[in-house]
């Protein structure tokens, strides 16, 4: 994959220490009328890498700027299996999903 393009989806995010942790963008599902971000966490460059990592769903927030947008986590079990299977279903055939 071109490197440059890569780097086009790659969404730097404040975990709740204040690292900065990288994702990549993988979709945009609306879900009973709220947007959501499907994240993939970005293996670090330390090697500190996890085969298995899961995507992160977070639900996008408006704010007073136009620029700039919210992403706040989702507690709701119900929501987070409904916007990921909304997701395996549109990605069916490119990625392989486990369980």
């Amino acid at each position: 994959m071109d490197e440059e393009n890569l780097d086009e989806n790659i969404i730097i995010l404040n975990d709740d220490e204040g690292n900065e942790v990288k994702f990549e963008f993988l979709d945009l599902i609306k879900y009973e009328e709220e947007d959501y971000v499907v994240l993939l966490p970005v293996p670090s460059e330390d090697g500190d890498e996890d085969e298995d990592s899961e995507v992160v769903i977070l639900k996008l927030e408006e704010t007073d700027s136009e620029d700039e947008e919210s992403y706040v986590s989702v507690d709701d079990e119900e929501t987070l299996s409904a916007v990921f299977d909304i997701f395996k279903e549109k990605f069916k055939d490119e990625f392989n999903f486990e369980g």
